[in-house]
C-alpha cells in the first residue's frame, strides 16, 4: 500500500489511545454540560458480521451466476447445495443457542461439518448470562473551582459476574462515581451497586449487590490462561446502537507492555482486530472455550487506523483480585523506581566494565521516594530481576519466539513483596533483596477519586498540581497547551519525599486587595516569606499562623506578591462569602 503523502504544516500527531464509555444524555444533564475532555470511552462491539443475511441488492461482477438447484427427491441429477446456504443455517443455529432466537423456527443443519460450531455456542452461551450492564452516575471534581463538583452526568458500560458474588468493570466506567446500577441479561430490574474496589492503574473496579435477588441463576466466568498469537476472541457487552447484548469476534494480533490510558501506567495488554463502539467497556473476551481471557478497556483512535482494541490480559486480572484478597483493598501495582537506559552500544558496554556475556540496562536516575535508592545507585547494572536476566535493549523471554519488557515482572509483584536484584558495580556482581512499594510521584497521574485541595487567602486560590488537573486547565493536549515549566517538572521532576507538592495558584478571585496581581495563572509558589513551600498543607499553615506584618509569596518566573496580614486576612470573609465558597480550605487540609 503506498504511504500517503505528508500535508504540509503542523507534524501529524501520533495515535492515541482512548478508554470508551457510552455517555448517556437523560434530565440530569445535557450534552451541552460535558466538557470535551471529559469524554471517556470504551472498547466495543458490533453483531457478528456471519451473522447478517447477505445483501441481496448488492451484484457482484463478472458474468451473473446460474442458479442451483438442490438434488430432487426422486434421485435425478442436480447441482449440489451452495455451502453458503449451510453456514447461513448455522450461524442462526449458533444465534438461538445464544439467546438470539426461537430454537423452533432454526432448519436443522444436514451437514455434520456444522456440529463443531454448535458445540462451541453451547459452551460460551452460559458465560453470556453472566454478563451484565452497568449505569452509573458520576459527579466529577471541578479543578478550576476545587471547593464545587461539576453538574452530573450517567454513562452506561459493562460487566460481568465473578466468583464470591462481585462483579468487574472497568475503574473508568465508575470513577468518581455517585451511584451504581447493574442489570442482568434478559432483565428489566437494575439492582443498587456498592464498590468494593477501584483500581485506577490497572483500569480494573470490584462492585458487588447486597440483593440475593441479583445473583439468582447467574453463573460467574471462569478464567482461562494467556491466550497466544491468532487466538480467536470474542467480546461481549452492551454497546451503543441497541440495548440487547452484542458480541463481535476476533484474533489477538498482538501482545506487549501497553500504555494504560486511565491510570497513566504500563502494563501487560493484549491487542485485538475487533470492531468498536463505545459503551462496552468492562466486557470480558472469550476465548473458543468459552472462558474468560480478558477485559474490554480502550482503543486506538487514529485516521489512519482501523479495528484496533485493547484488552486488559488475565495475569492483570487475577492480580488485581489476588490483591483485593490478600489486604481486603486495592494497593496497587509495584514499581522499581528507576530510569534505565539501553546498553546495546557495544563501546558503551566496553566502558561500563560488562563482560562480552554480560547483557543487562543501565539506571540513569532514582525516584528518591522509592524503597530501590536505598540500594541501588545511578550507573549500577542491572543484569537480573529474581533470576531473570535481562537483555540489552530491557526484555526479558516470554514465551516461545516472544519477548517482553522486565517491567512485567515488577508489576507480577504484590506490594510489599521482596525481590532479588543483580546488578554489576565497578566491576562487582552485587545482589540485593529489595522490599518492592509504590513511589510517590511529584505530580501523581490521578488523585483516586478523592476531592482537589485548595487553600484561599485574600482571593488567591493555591493548588497542588496533578494530572487531572492539567488534562481539567488545558485540555486533552496539556502535553502541548500546559507552561513549559509545569510540563518539565510533570516529565522530569521527581519528589525529594513522600509529601511534596507542586504548589502553585491556580487563579486570583478579583478583588480591591489584590489588585495588580489578576493575572497570575498556574504559576508554581516557591517561598513563603523566606521559607520554600513543601506542599500545599504546610503553605496553608505558614499562612494560618503568620504574625508577620506582610505575607509574601515568591512565585516562579520571579515574580512577588505581597500583602499586608492582617488586611489579607480580613479581606478573604468577604471575598468568600462573594464567590460564595463554604470553606477558606478544603477539608483535608483541616486536619
Amino acid at each position: 500500500m503506498e504511504e500517503p503523502k505528508r500535508k504540509r504544516g503542523r507534524k501529524a500527531k501520533k495515535p492515541v489511545a482512548e478508554t470508551m464509555d457510552f455517555q448517556m444524555t437523560n434530565t440530569v444533564a445535557s450534552p451541552s454540560t460535558l466538557d470535551a475532555d471529559d469524554t471517556v470511552f470504551s472498547v466495543g462491539n458490533v453483531e457478528l458480521a456471519e451473522n447478517s443475511p447477505p445483501d441481496a441488492s448488492r451484484r457482484g461482477r463478472g458474468r451473473p451466476r446460474k442458479p442451483h438447484t438442490n438434488k430432487p427427491e426422486n434421485g435425478s441429477v442436480g447441482s449440489p447445495p451452495r455451502r453458503s446456504s449451510r453456514v447461513v443455517e448455522n450461524n442462526q443455529a449458533q444465534a438461538t443457542l445464544m439467546g438470539g432466537g426461537d430454537a423452533s423456527v432454526v432448519n436443522p443443519v444436514a451437514d455434520s461439518a456444522a456440529l463443531p460450531r454448535r458445540e462451541n455456542a453451547v459452551k460460551v452461551m452460559p458465560a453470556m448470562d453472566a454478563v451484565v450492564k452497568v449505569f452509573c452516575v458520576h459527579t466529577e471534581p471541578n479543578f478550576s473551582l476545587p471547593w464545587q463538583r461539576k453538574r452530573q452526568y450517567s454513562s452506561s458500560s459493562s460487566g460481568f459476574v465473578i466468583g464470591g458474588k462481585r462483579v468487574l468493570t472497568n475503574a473508568h466506567s465508575v470513577e468518581h462515581y455517585t451511584q451504581v446500577k447493574l442489570k442482568k441479561r434478559g432483565s428489566d430490574t437494575k439492582y443498587l451497586a456498592r464498590v468494593l474496589a477501584i483500581g485506577t492503574e490497572c483500569d480494573i473496579a470490584m462492585l458487588t449487590v447486597d440483593d440475593d435477588e441479583f445473583w439468582v441463576g447467574v453463573s460467574p466466568v471462569e478464567f482461562g490462561s494467556l491466550p497466544a498469537l491468532q487466538d480467536a476472541v470474542t467480546v461481549v457487552g452492551y454497546p451503543i446502537g441497541g440495548d440487547t447484548i452484542s458480541v463481535t469476534s476476533g484474533v489477538v494480533s498482538r501482545m506487549e507492555i501497553l500504555s494504560y490510558v486511565h491510570g497513566s501506567t504500563e502494563l501487560l495488554g493484549l491487542q485485538i482486530d475487533a470492531a468498536i463502539n463505545s459503551g462496552n467497556s468492562g466486557g470480558p473476551a472469550f476465548n473458543d472455550k468459552g472462558k474468560c481471557v480478558g477485559i474490554a478497556f480502550q482503543s486506538l483512535k487514529h485516521e489512519d487506523v482501523e479495528n484496533i482494541g485493547y484488552v486488559i490480559p488475565t495475569p492483570v486480572i487475577m492480580h488485581f483480585i489476588g490483591d483485593y484478597e490478600k489486604s481486603g483493598e486495592y494497593t496497587g501495582f509495584p514499581s522499581l523506581g528507576v530510569e534505565w537506559q539501553k546498553m546495546e552500544n557495544p563501546d558503551l558496554r566496553k566502558a561500563m566494565g560488562m563482560a562480552a556475556d554480560q547483557k543487562g540496562v543501565r539506571i540513569r536516575r532514582i525516584e528518591p521516594t522509592a524503597p530501590e535508592s536505598r540500594f541501588l545507585k545511578p550507573s549500577d547494572i542491572i543484569l537480573s530481576f529474581d533470576g531473570i536476566n535481562i537483555a540489552n535493549d530491557g526484555t526479558v523471554p516470554f514465551r516461545h519466539g516472544e519477548r517482553i519488557g522486565f517491567s512485567y515482572l515488577v508489576s507480577q509483584k504484590y506490594t510489599g513483596e521482596n525481590a532479588v536484584v543483580k546488578v554489576l558495580r565497578n566491576g562487582k556482581i552485587l545482589e540485593f533483596k529489595i522490599k518492592l512499594a509504590n513511589y510517590k510521584k511529584l505530580i501523581p497521574a490521578h488523585i483516586k477519586g478523592k476531592p482537589p485541595s485548595y487553600y484561599i487567602i485574600a482571593g488567591f486560590v493555591f493548588t497542588a498540581i496533578s494530572v487531572p488537573y492539567l488534562r481539567s486547565e488545558y485540555g486533552k493536549e496539556y502535553e502541548f497547551d500546559a507552561p513549559v515549566k509545569l510540563l518539565d517538572k510533570h516529565l522530569h521532576a521527581m519528589a525529594q519525599s513522600v509529601d511534596e507538592q507542586l504548589v502553585v495558584v491556580s487563579q486570583v478571585l478579583v478583588a480591591d486587595i489584590n489588585i495588580g496581581y489578576e493575572d497570575i495563572v498556574n504559576i508554581q509558589v516557591l517561598n513563603f516569606n523566606g521559607k520554600p513551600v513543601k506542599n500545599l498543607k504546610g503553605l496553608a499553615s505558614m499562612v494560618e499562623n503568620c504574625t508577620d506584618e506582610f505575607l509574601q509569596f515568591d512565585l516562579d518566573y520571579e515574580q512577588l506578591v505581597v500583602l499586608e496580614t492582617k488586611t489579607a486576612k480580613a479581606a478573604t470573609l468577604d471575598i468568600l462569602s462573594t464567590h460564595c465558597i463554604p470553606s477558606a480550605m478544603s477539608d483535608d487540609l483541616k486536619t
